[in-house]
């Protein structure tokens, strides 16, 4: 094996590695092995079915509107298979979880298979993973009403390992990191972000909260549990994107699939677009303190990016979230022209 090789492999390793050690720490406070249930996946077992019927029932409530909203072609979405994905993957947390399988090396053990169900997801349209990925959401919260407090603690540990992966391009980012040399200044980059995005999501979520205190969405509002959980995750999911297009030298990760997900599902969310452009300026922010200036000066272009894409010039702050559903292909287009003048000024 050549040095080359060998150099690459050791940075996709590495960036995976430093990924898996967060769910090390947050291990440690839960009560994972002293509340085993042994019958733990019969019960999850008996009850899925059910859990994924009302799951679905939520997932088409939620996003069934966006389909002609949004020109989704309607035989995109199999809700069998999403369903039966979903199912899956919820049967791999209680092996996992009656296997004492840490959540660190669940993580490895799942990560190409779940890379594998998203890539199949986004390979035609990536809209269609927000279906597949609201359904897995709404069949875990089902599935946890029906443990003890001990078990939920627990397996919620699992069903974050497997909403990463679901949510974050991290499988892709991986294989973008094996094209460049251990040293190179992508992958410096990228590794130096790694380790802090759980801590930056969690305090821009935190500033956010103490920011907007009023604010309501479509889960309740800033400072309940369930919706700072899923607003942490999209802040990991933005710098994740940020990793990736890094690696890739290109826009496409962040044209392509993130801007059209968040386009189709911040709306139904009621996930108003200056709380978005509050997010990534604070990001921004951030990142710009606790980054060197040379691995910064690499994200800082696609921040400006971000910024562009959700500006007031491509979503208006008059246009309230919840009650104007915007056209994805016209937004796009926007937010296109938008790019194409920031690329002129550099």
């Amino acid at each position: 094996m050549s040095s080359h090789r060998f150099s690459q492999d050791k940075g996709e390793a590495e960036l995976a590695g430093l990924w898996s050690k967060k769910y090390v720490s947050n291990l440690l406070d839960a009560a994972w092995s002293q509340t085993q249930s042994a019958n733990l996946p019969e019960k999850v077992n008996q009850n899925l079915r059910f859990a994924s019927s009302q799951a679905w029932t939520r997932t088409e409530t939620l996003l069934a509107g966006e389909l002609q909203r949004h020109r989704l072609d309607s035989k995109l979405i199999d809700p069998w298979k999403i369903a039966s994905d979903s199912q899956v993957l919820i049967q791999r947390v209680a092996d996992a979880y009656i296997a004492r399988i840490s959540p660190s090396r669940f993580y490895v053990q799942m990560q190409s298979e779940v890379g594998a169900i998203r890539q199949s997801y986004t390979a035609r349209d990536p809209r269609v993973l927000g279906f597949m990925s609201m359904q897995f959401h709404y069949t875990g919260l089902a599935v946890l009403d029906l443990l003890s407090p001990e078990e939920r603690l627990a397996l919620n540990e699992y069903l974050k390992v497997l909403d990463d992966l679901l949510y974050l391009p991290l499988q892709r980012t991986y294989v973008a990191a094996a094209g460049y040399e251990f040293h190179a200044p992508p992958l410096v980059a990228v590794r130096e972000l790694l380790p802090l995005i759980t801590e930056q999501a969690e305090g821009i979520c935190a500033n956010v909260s103490q920011q907007l205190s009023g604010y309501t969405c479509y889960s309740g509002t800033l400072d309940n549990l369930m919706v700072r959980v899923s607003s942490v995750r999209d802040v990991e999911m933005f710098q994740m994107y940020l990793c990736l297009v890094v690696l890739e030298g290109n826009l496409s990760a962040i044209q392509a699939e993130l801007f059209p997900l968040c386009v189709m599902l911040y709306p139904p969310l009621r996930v108003n677009w200056s709380l978005v452009r509050l997010l990534v300026t604070l990001l921004d922010n951030s990142m710009q303190h606790r980054l060197s200036p040379a691995s910064y000066g690499l994200f800082r272009p696609n921040l400006q990016v971000l910024e562009a894409m959700f500006s007031p010039e491509t979503f208006p702050d008059e246009d309230s979230a919840w009650d104007v559903h915007p056209d994805t292909v016209r937004f796009l287009g926007t937010a296109t022209e938008l790019l194409r003048d920031l690329r002129a000024q550099t």
